[in-house]
């Protein structure tokens, strides 16, 4: 009877030894101390990979703790265009919303940072990837799927669910043990996590636990109180052409640079603001705290042109197709061929949707106040109140009526009503 053979750490799926592994690597307390764990325990040479997704934070310090902790080969690399243009505006396109309320800023950002590292292992000739999203989080799913997607055989490494560093001292220790230089604000007790990219900045942990608490005001980082924000309203205008923004208030933008300019007015004018509990694809609920000033605005700018572009059957399929749609992208499935199928179907909607948009913002709201467009659908000859000469004969609506009502009245004289 044969027994099995237990594969040391440093060992792949086919135990070949794991020589060079790829870390996504943010310079950061954890993914420093990832580093040196992976070094240790796999006898691996590491490959670090830094992504700028738009987090509004200066990533040369990344590129001095990895060159500090003896890494050769690193990358760091501005993919910010490609995260709008090919990420966040195909999900725009959809409507995107995950259980109606959160508009997806992190689950869009990890399908592109799982495609490029796995080509960055291709390119470097790695035989491992490893992330450092804990054992509890939805984002060890994304990356992973993503990961496997792209590359079937690839080696995974997920320090989380494999070490004993369970906690934050743990973490720390670890890292003076090694001479791994920590920050002085990682000494203290964290009262919050964060993760940011050009759409959107979450929040979670700690203070935000308990659920009937208030989100403490200096969790905001991206947008202004509401309440202090201008008296005024603003006005702007979002240009669309086939389903995609391409100006705002007239003046033509790259992707990044569209979504940066919107971030501004809604930072401006406390738009984006969103405290949710959801439900997390590995089946515990969470508390989380979302600004996405920019995505609000342009969720509610893309709706609006498609009210007078889109037909009736159009609108009422994507918005039936949206949340299963938003699910896949929530749980990590970008790469999956029924997104792909429904991506096809969206944006086949989008062919028309090209005109412009105004808006009104407002002391934490936005609302659509105008749209037009050259493929508009909206005829004010046929829904006028006034006489329509002749475009609508309203005495065809007896029939309608009557028809539709058919059902209704035979279910009626069978119960004798």
């Amino acid at each position: 009877m044969s027994q099995d053979v237990k594969k040391f750490p440093h060992e792949s799926d086919d135990g070949q030894r794991v020589k060079k592994v790829v870390l996504a690597f943010s310079g950061g307390l954890d993914t420093s101390v990832i580093l040196k764990w992976l070094r240790e325990t796999y006898n691996c040479e590491v490959v670090t990979f830094t992504a700028d997704l738009g987090q509004g934070e200066e990533l040369e310090p990344a590129r001095q703790k990895a060159e500090l902790l003896g890494v050769k080969e690193i990358f760091i690399e501005d993919l910010r265009e490609e995260f709008v243009r090919d990420y966040v505006f195909p999900m725009m396109r959809a409507n995107a919303l995950y259980e109606g309320q959160y508009l997806l800023g992190t689950s869009i950002a990890r399908p592109l940072i799982a495609k490029r590292q796995i080509e960055i292992a291709q390119m470097v000739g790695a035989d491992a990837v490893s992330h450092g999203a804990t054992g509890k989080g939805n984002d060890q799913v994304r990356f992973e799927l993503g990961y496997y997607a792209l590359k079937p055989d690839i080696k995974i490494i997920a320090p989380w669910r494999e070490w004993d560093l369970t906690s934050r001292e743990a973490l720390i220790k670890f890292a003076e043990e090694h001479q791994i230089p920590i920050p002085r604000d990682k000494r203290g007790e964290s009262p919050f996590s964060t993760d940011a990219n050009l759409l959107h900045t979450s929040s979670e942990g700690k203070v935000l636990e308990d659920p009937w608490e208030e989100t403490p005001d200096y969790v905001y980082s991206r947008t202004v109180n509401p309440e202090d924000a201008p008296d005024t309203p603003e006005y702007i205008t979002v240009d669309f052409e086939d389903g995609d923004p391409v100006a705002v208030n007239g003046e033509g933008l790259s992707p990044a640079s569209l979504l940066a300019k919107l971030n501004d007015y809604g930072r401006t004018h406390g738009i984006g603001r969103l405290d949710l509990v959801e439900n997390r694809f590995v089946g515990m609920k969470s508390r989380g705290m979302y600004e996405t000033p920019g995505g609000t605005i342009l969720h509610l700018a893309h709706r609006g042109i498609e009210q007078i572009t889109l037909g009736k059957g159009a609108m009422h399929l994507k918005d039936e197709l949206m949340p299963r749609y938003a699910e896949l992208i929530y749980n990590g499935f970008w790469f999956s061929a029924e997104r792909e199928m429904l991506q096809a179907a969206i944006d086949y909607s989008q062919k028309n949707v090209t005109g412009t948009v105004r808006l009104k913002l407002y002391k934490g709201s936005a609302w659509v106040v105008g749209r037009k467009s050259p493929k508009s659908l909206y005829s004010d000859k046929i829904v006028t109140f006034e006489d329509d000469a002749g475009a609508y004969d309203q005495r065809d609506a007896e029939g309608f009526i009557k028809l539709n009502a058919l059902r209704l009245r035979i279910i009626g004289r069978r119960a004798g009503l």
